[in-house]
């Protein structure tokens, strides 16, 4: 009975051993090389700027495949993770137009979260973020920004930290009037480290600061892939 008990436990470890020596896929994760392609303030009338005739974009490829198309520079949050911003193409076709028109379109969208060791692509929801207001200033994992209410009525100094649901700031900066806007409505917020400060500065205003009380990360990354299944042994 005893010898029988022995084995079944050793049974065990050498499952539990074949199980833990199983490797993990292990997934490639990089940005590719840009190209220019046709672009617009017709065709994105919230990204573009006056005279813009091209985007630079480049692919997200994960394993060898495109996932996503991107524009500007990534910035790492962590050793393994990093944000892009995401670009789109959408069909122009309007209603009836024939097929062979082949009319597309590229316009900037929101920012993408992606994790070099899982392979794990997401897109970030950052509040009161307008693709044609917001140009996104990242520290650390924080994101600094100009921000649209949804009635399109109030501009925001908004500063957000990944994986936190409400903004670290904010803060009214006045009414939003679309027709009178400048263009860009605000220049890229600039970061302070010691004091952790932020300043914003809207067009047709005094520029504004605001002190940050610094929090920690508080970013969950995936663990690595789940091992695979063993490969049951071959009886002989």
């Amino acid at each position: 009975m005893q010898g029988k008990t022995i084995a079944a436990w050793l049974a065990v470890l050498v499952v539990s051993v074949s199980l833990s020596a199983t490797p993990r896929k292990v997934h490639v994760v990089g940005l590719g090389a840009f190209k220019r392609v046709p672009y617009t303030r017709s065709g994105d009338p919230a990204g573009a700027s006056a005279g813009d005739s091209n985007l630079k974009i480049r692919p997200l490829v994960v394993d060898g495949l495109v996932k996503e198309w991107t524009t500007g520079e990534a910035h790492d949050v962590t050793d393994r993770s990093f944000v892009v911003r995401r670009v789109l193409r959408i069909n122009d076709e309007l209603p009836g137009e024939k097929a062979a028109a082949n009319r597309w379109v590229w316009q900037r969208g929101p920012w993408l979260l992606v994790d070099r060791v899982s392979g794990h692509v997401s897109a970030l929801k950052l509040p009161d973020y307008d693709p044609g207001v917001s140009q996104v200033s990242w520290f650390r994992d924080y994101a600094a920004y100009c921000g649209l209410t949804s009635s399109g009525k109030s501009l925001y100094a908004v500063v957000t930290q990944l994986a936190v649901r409400k903004p670290v700031l904010a803060k009214k900066l006045s009414a939003f009037d679309v027709e009178g806007r400048g263009d860009p409505v605000c220049a890229p917020v600039a970061w302070e480290r010691n004091p952790f400060r932020v300043t914003f500065s809207p067009a047709g205003m005094a520029a504004v600061s605001f002190e940050i009380v610094p929090g920690s990360a508080v970013l969950v990354e995936d663990s690595d892939d789940a091992p695979e299944a063993a490969t049951p042994a071959k009886a002989n």
